[in-house]
């Protein structure tokens, strides 16, 4: 079996346990998803949940964000870590949104990077998930999970991502990076693993050096 048929088929396995998919962050607005995944770097998207109601209460676009206090959005942000960092982010980001982009959020790669706070993996969320482009987001789970299933041996995000695009059809990248996330949260942990109790761990994983 290929590299290739094995993705494929893991990727069928995938569909029959997660066939709906949906998106992790409460949002309501593309504004609203970008803040709550920027807010998700080294924290739970359930505490996420927890705290962007309350500061989606205080400002849910950038017009209002950028007038708020940084020290008031901190304040509100606190349980999700990193939030002297995370709140100037958010009020910088908010202020370029106004200045350059009209107080949209852009709908390019470049763009979205060029914010405080945003990289490529918070990008490829926001392409993916507000505007539905094609992306595959690989944070330290979907590395750890590809390697596991040997689908990469990428020493690093970004080259396990290139090595997943290459495996799995473009138009299924936005529900199946999900399904990956769902399925190592349920299946596949980082800790506690039991690769032969783990459905495709047991019949696709390395055999070998798993993590």
């Amino acid at each position: 079996m290929t590299k290739k048929e094995k993705a494929l088929e893991i990727m069928e396995m995938l569909e029959g346990f997660y066939p709906e998919t949906p998106i992790p962050l409460d949002h309501n607005s593309s504004y609203e998803l970008l803040v709550a995944v920027l807010l998700s770097a080294q924290c739970t998207d359930e505490r996420v949940n927890k705290v962007t109601p309350d500061l989606f209460r205080l400002a849910d676009n950038p017009h209002d964000m950028a007038n708020q206090k940084v020290e008031d959005i901190k304040a509100i942000i606190r349980p999700c870590g990193l939030s002297p960092r995370k709140s100037q982010a958010i009020s910088d980001l908010s202020k370029i949104l106004i200045e350059k982009h009209n107080g949209e959020v852009p709908q390019n790669f470049e763009d979205l990077e060029e914010l405080p706070g945003v990289g490529h993996k918070t990008a490829s969320v926001v392409m993916s998930q507000a505007f539905g482009v094609p992306a595959f987001p690989v944070d330290t789970h979907i590395h750890r999970l590809a390697y596991r299933w040997a689908l990469s041996t990428g020493k690093n995000v970004v080259q396990t991502e290139k090595d997943l695009k290459k495996l799995f059809p473009r138009d299924k990248w936005n529900k199946l990076h999900l399904q990956i996330i769902y399925f190592g949260r349920e299946y596949c942990p980082a800790r506690g693993h039991q690769p032969e109790e783990c459905p495709i761990c047991s019949k696709y994983g390395r055999k070998r050096g798993m993590k």
